[in-house]
């Protein structure tokens, strides 16, 4: 059998090549932070992490995840419910909590396990998921599990989502699923609207705030802050591979009763193994720094606002942002390709995106800035992408 399929797999592969769509993974011999070291030594400047407060390297954080292994061991080699819940895995979903104002925690090991394992336990048949076209895989999936009755919306379309949740009042529970923050195109959903629509169709909100946690809002604490909708979202979900220190484990907090079913009946928490205590200790330090100063997100805003107005006086098409993503819109995927290696060859490290992470024909490179960027890493690349589109007839 496998040399049919072998053959099939060969025509996949060679087809995706010859669209250009091929990806290949670049390998880095540092720690993740603004410089790195890739290849065989080259340095270059990274702007393609979502290392967005810094705190991938952060020596606090990897004091505390060594502390964390020398009192509490490396792994825990059981699931949550059986033996594998220890007094640190509490304090961070209390930390968690008191993050984003909710009532209570639950941590999994990814984002993607948490919108995986949000639906399909809480959902039947004789409910309805509305969810915006642009939501993240994770959701995607996590929707596909469920048995309830599935609406799109087209992003951030408030007209359509108020259509789908008229169509929806058949159904006797109503959830509206978002983004907080879309990804690849950096723009924030209209939670205020989103919640307005909620409560007159008698709906719950989800919100994933995975690239908006840390990052939107005056402090940085996520859409719930930007928009004062404390109490008025049922349910975040989130990483820490992003803002909160860049490594691993996801967690979905908000109301007790749905945090509590949660920990009855997901599987993903139920079947995965806890999370080590080395990215507990460290997941805790994160919010703890957190909550001593919001100079992190001061810093990620202040890089943000300089290198939008340096690169759309430069000319650079960039779709509009609240967040720490630009995307700079080339819409060819082998021109996206060719100018992130260009840019590479300029000390700058981007890379580019294109379908099926993005509709056909919306490639782009997608920049992450950091709180760790200095001025002269922003200055560095703003001259790399003028050299570069140029050169390539960008701009």
């Amino acid at each position: 059998m496998y040399r049919t399929f072998q053959h099939y797999l060969a025509k996949e592969l060679d087809a995706i090549r010859t669209a250009g769509l091929y990806k290949q993974e670049r390998i880095i011999r540092t720690a993740q932070e603004a410089e790195i070291r890739v290849n065989e030594g080259e340095e270059v400047v990274n702007f393609c992490a979502n290392n967005y407060l810094g705190l991938s390297n952060h020596p606090r954080l990897i004091k505390a995840a060594q502390k964390a292994m020398e009192t509490h061991g490396y792994g825990m080699s059981s699931v949550r419910f059986i033996c594998g819940t220890q007094d640190l895995h509490k304090r961070l979903e209390a930390a968690i909590s008191e993050y984003f104002r909710t009532e209570d925690t639950i941590l999994y090991a990814a984002c993607f396990d948490a919108n995986g394992g949000l639906f399909e336990p809480l959902f039947s048949e004789e409910d309805a998921i509305l969810s915006d076209a642009l939501n993240h895989a994770s959701i995607i999936d996590g929707i596909r599990l469920s048995k309830a009755k599935r609406y799109r919306y087209a992003n951030a379309d408030m007209r359509e989502l108020e259509g789908c949740l008229q169509a929806a009042q058949g159904q006797r529970y109503r959830i509206v699923a978002t983004d907080g923050v879309f990804s690849m195109d950096g723009n924030v959903a209209p939670m205020d609207r989103i919640c307005e629509l909620a409560e007159q169709y008698d709906a719950l909100v989800m919100v994933d705030e995975s690239h908006s946690a840390g990052v939107v809002g005056a402090t940085g604490h996520g859409v719930a802050e930007l928009f004062g909708l404390y109490g008025r979202i049922d349910l975040f979900t989130g990483t820490l591979g992003k803002s909160f220190g860049g490594a691993l484990g996801g967690f979905t907090t908000g109301r007790q009763e749905i945090i509590d079913l949660l920990r009855q009946r997901s599987r993903p928490y139920l079947f995965s193994n806890s999370l080590p205590p080395a990215i507990v200790g460290a997941g805790i330090e994160a919010f703890g720094i957190l909550k001593e100063s919001p100079a992190l997100h001061d810093q990620l805003m202040e890089n943000v606002a300089y290198f939008l107005d340096r690169m759309q006086a430069a000319g650079f098409d960039i779709k509009p942002t609240r967040s720490a993503i630009c995307a700079v819109m080339l819409y060819d995927a082998p021109l996206s390709q060719e100018f992130a290696r260009r840019m590479q060859q300029e000390g700058i490290y981007v890379t580019g995106f294109y379908y099926p992470v993005v509709p056909e024909g919306q490639a782009r490179i997608r920049v992450q800035l950091s709180a760790a960027h200095r001025k002269a890493h922003l200055d560095q690349a703003v001259a790399a992408f003028v050299k570069t589109g140029k050169a390539l007839k960008v701009i």
